[in-house]
């Protein structure tokens, strides 16, 4: 019996930035070719998911928002949506292991009633992030300060939670950093699969595409150097530990 992987699935267009994100997960996370697969579903159809041959789904960040007006959105956008909203939906059903960032917290938030708005938007760059009470028992969470640094940045963002989620971190301008849903539900609106090699690279990567000005990107790069982000790795570690499973 082999271990069942883990499912990566992307959202970002760029093939770079991508690219970048599946080598930090699989590094930061303890895996390798093997154990972590991916999907870009924007550059295919994510198809039909059996949530029994993978041990867990990881769903990345990218420029997708789910409160964007319809009519602004592309058809590519519209189709992975109502896609990765079928798929998550059966995922809450089930309470099956899923972790997912920055983008991942509007769309799980839009499936479980959540307040999604721009009220609480970051920018691109390090930030402090504090677990509430429940963030400091939680096991993917729990080894890990009550504070520490991340990276992140975002428009959208959950302003409030229905009563069956639990918010397990928070930040100075995001009152709702990371929160779970059931037992095995995750999502965080920091990136922890970002360290600052990671960041360099993602900084690197975006100046391509017009997601950071060329002239910031050198500033931006030297700023990340001043925050310490050594822990949100950790939850990645972690979530790989406790759902490897043999099929």
């Amino acid at each position: 019996m082999a271990d069942a992987p883990f499912l990566l699935l992307s959202i970002r267009r760029e093939s770079d930035a991508a690219d970048d994100e599946f080598q930090s997960v699989k590094r930061l996370a303890g895996l390798d070719d093997s154990s972590l697969r991916r999907i870009n579903v924007s550059h295919e159809p994510l198809g039909k998911i059996d949530l029994g041959d993978w041990s867990g789904i990881v769903l990345g960040g990218g420029s997708f928002d789910v409160s964007d007006p319809d009519e602004s959105k592309s058809d590519t956008q519209k189709r992975a949506e109502a896609e990765l909203f079928e798929l998550l939906t059966r995922i809450v059903d089930i309470d099956f292991p899923f972790i997912g960032f920055g983008y991942s917290v509007g769309l799980l938030g839009a499936i479980i009633g959540a307040t999604i708005d721009r009220a609480h938007s970051e920018p691109f760059g390090g930030l402090t992030v504090t677990l509430t009470d429940e963030g400091m028992r939680d096991p993917l969470f729990e080894p890990m300060p009550t504070e520490f640094d991340a990276y992140g940045g975002h428009q959208a963002a959950a302003t409030a939670l229905p009563p069956d989620a639990v918010s397990l971190a928070s930040s100075p301008d995001c009152p709702i950093q990371a929160f779970r849903v059931g037992v095995n539900v995750y999502v965080t609106q920091f990136h922890p699969e970002l360290d600052l090699d990671g960041l360099r690279t993602r900084i690197g990567a975006y100046r391509n595409h017009g997601y950071v000005a060329p002239e910031a990107a050198d500033e931006l790069k030297s700023d990340a150097r001043r925050f310490d982000v050594v822990h949100p790795s950790g939850i990645l570690k972690r979530f790989a530990e406790r759902y490897a499973r043999r099929r």
